[in-house]
């Protein structure tokens, strides 16, 4: 019985080897041929690393706002008489656009005047007999209190009357009037707005950091997404005095000329402006940078033998413009690199260069894509 088991075991144990052993081989076997295989020669374009000359720009939102702008009202309420301007037309400072009924005003108003040109005639009376002594100071005072009550009355009437009419108080363009003849308002309730839109403001922020590299009158250069091929260009004429305590940045206000009121206020815009000297930049198409976890990196193309390789290499990216980075460490000016295919390459990959214009990544620090 014991000898049947031994041998049955020793059956077992050279059928599982076998079965492990060949496993083994097969798998030397595939290794073998994996190692020996020639890699895939992959497709790429390549490019140079070149020199810019960059100036250090900050870019950042912001919104265009009016030199004047106000929503009109009127301060006392009655009934709309007339309106005096068209929706959107242009006013002049001074121009009367809305009127209330001031009927009833005026005529008190005439009372009081006449009332008033009586008070100064008793005045010039009085004064005269003073002069002859016949009558007493006393009456004079009196008269010449009466006629100052008399002018003062005539004076707040005219004032009640003028609060019943909107007068443009600075040159701009009326809104959308939202009131008609013969509607009653209540005071305060809005009248029209009305905008002065040439120049015009364009308000955005600042990180303090900053600051110091802002001199008193820069250059801006505002794109709007309604104008996607028109740059806009003014200068910087404020800064507040003081930084948000909630965002450590410091409100900045540029001025844009406007003459064909294409800018309205309210749009959101988009501020780019130099801020420091130009600086002398390395720099490399986005597309030959790639971007992992553990840190950016490039391939650089190298030859070995006959054969042309690239090599991965880490650098250190820094401001990107257009379709451009500058690389602040780890590459040369003049070092050839992958700038496309990169998903396809390892570290010394066989590659091949296409050297076609029409396959070229672009490389404009600058590119105004067509949105048409």
């Amino acid at each position: 019985m014991n000898k049947r088991m031994i041998i049955m075991l020793l059956l077992a144990t050279v059928l599982f080897g076998g079965i492990f052993g060949f496993k083994a081989f097969v798998d030397q076997v595939i290794a073998d041929v994996f190692d020996n295989m020639e890699p895939d020669v992959v497709t790429i374009t390549a490019t140079a690393a070149s020199t810019q000359t960059w100036t250090p720009r900050f870019e950042a939102v912001g919104t265009l706002a009016p030199v004047n702008g106000a929503e009109l009202s009127v301060e006392i309420g009655g009934i709309v008489r007339a309106v005096h301007f068209e929706n959107g037309q242009r006013v002049e400072a001074g121009q009367r656009l809305v009127e209330l009924d001031t009927r009833v005003d005026r005529a008190e108003l005439a009372q009081l005047e006449a009332a008033l040109e009586l008070a100064e005639q008793e005045q010039a009376r009085l004064q005269r007999l003073v002069e002859q002594r016949s009558v007493s100071r006393a009456e004079l005072d009196r008269a010449a209190s009466e006629a100052t009550q008399a002018r003062a009355a005539v004076e707040v009437r005219q004032a009640l009357i003028d609060q019943k009419t909107v007068v443009a108080p600075f040159d701009g363009r009326a809104g959308i009037r939202r009131v008609n003849p013969g509607q009653f308002i209540g005071g305060g309730e809005p009248v029209v707005t009305l905008q002065s839109l040439d120049p015009i403001f364009v308000d955005f922020s600042l990180p303090q950091r900053k600051l110091p590299l802002l001199a008193d009158d820069a250059e801006v250069r505002v794109s709007i997404d309604a104008f996607p091929d028109r740059e806009f260009n003014g200068q910087v004429t404020a800064v507040e005095p003081r930084l948000d305590r909630s965002t450590r940045t410091i409100p900045v206000q540029a001025t844009l000329a406007n003459a064909d009121e294409l800018l309205r206020p309210g749009m959101f815009a988009r501020v780019e402006l130099d801020l420091g000297s130009p600086e002398s930049q390395v720099v490399l198409p986005q597309t030959a940078i790639r971007h992992a976890p553990y840190g950016s990196s490039v391939f650089v193309i190298e030859s070995k033998g006959d054969d042309t390789i690239v090599v991965q290499r880490f650098v250190r990216t820094g401001i990107r413009r257009g379709d451009l980075i500058a690389i602040t460490e780890g590459l040369e000016e003049g070092e050839k690199v992958a700038s496309s295919g990169l998903l396809k390459l390892q570290n010394n990959s066989r590659v091949r260069i296409d050297d076609d214009e029409d396959v070229q990544p672009s490389d404009d620090a600058d590119p105004r894509p067509d949105n048409g």
